[in-house]
């Protein structure tokens, strides 16, 4: 946006405005779903801000060289500002393009407890793909329970954590619906990898498919859930090991803020976005975790 004493210019999302002189222009350009580009073609409103300052009564069809002038010093002002060119992807588009990294993107990628909150733009990128979330920790009793691994927020993320001897999985799909998964068994004590794989089905957007619950190399529970085509947040809440943020992905966690795994010891997580079989993955960790 930008303003002076004669011009005020609004450009943003998709949606355009202009006010001059008492006189105020705005195009019909909802910002989502899928309704953005066909700019040359979209309807204009136009008001008179000076005798209707609330804007009810859209005088776009009887000053129509009022609203030309207006919307050809939009163009003006858009290409004198930097505004063009103007963003004509619809929404799926934008969620589901990658921007740019510092660093090269990978398939796997190993956290360990007690680092700093990882930033969603430099963490693992599960969006609209198999992924496994796998965590190697020693259960000392029967009453340990808490947060092992935590990616977002209240609206939206997914989280691997135990309640009540129970492996639990959830997918907080934009703060609108959480998909729980849990086993069907309680875990023993000891120490175990325990990991939940979504392995996408089809091409659907969102992805759907299936999330599986492992401990070791045995099944202990499975569900269908669906994920989010973009990022959980633009800004804030990023990945944690051990615990949760500020703003929890589920009010299910077993304790209180920020939910630490106690009565164990998390050793480290792992994130793999490959696609591979889940038991190809299982026997890769337990090598690298001996090796270690």
């Amino acid at each position: 946006m930008t303003t002076d004493k004669q011009t005020q210019f609004y450009s943003m999302g998709g949606t355009r405005a202009i006010w001059h002189q008492g006189w105020k222009a705005a195009a019909i350009s909802p910002a989502a779903p899928d309704a953005w580009a066909g700019y040359a073609t979209q309807r204009w409103e136009l008001f008179n801000t000076d005798e209707d300052p609330s804007e009810c009564h859209d005088l776009a069809d009887t000053e129509p060289e009022k609203l030309q002038e207006l919307i050809q010093l939009w163009w003006a002002q858009a290409g004198q500002y930097g505004a063009l060119p103007l963003e004509n992807r619809n929404t799926i588009e934008v969620l589901t393009t990658d921007r740019p990294q510092l660093t090269k993107p990978r398939n796997r990628y190993v956290y360990y407890p007690g680092c700093a909150e990882v930033p969603e733009s430099v963490a693992p990128n599960i969006r609209n793909r198999s992924y496994t979330v796998a965590v190697e920790v020693t259960i000392d009793t029967e009453n340990a329970g808490g947060v092992l691994f935590a990616h977002g927020a209240r609206f939206g993320g997914h989280a691997l954590y135990i309640k009540d001897r129970k492996l639990k999985y959830v997918y907080n799909f934009v703060g609108d619906t959480e998909q729980i998964i849990e086993s069907a068994e309680p875990l023993p004590t000891g120490h175990v990898t325990v990991s939940a794989s979504f392995e996408r089905e089809g091409d659907s957007m969102p992805a759907a498919g299936t999330l599986t619950l492992h401990a070791g190399d045995k099944e202990v529970g499975r569900g269908r859930i669906k994920t989010q085509p973009g990022k959980f947040s633009i800004a804030g809440e990023g990945l944690n090991i051990g615990k949760d943020g500020a703003e929890p992905v589920t009010d299910d966690y077993p304790g209180e803020a920020p939910w630490p795994f106690t009565g164990g010891t998390v050793h480290r997580a792992a994130v793999d976005v490959s696609g591979e079989p889940f038991v190809d993955l299982a026997a890769e960790a337990r090598m690298a975790f001996m090796r270690d």
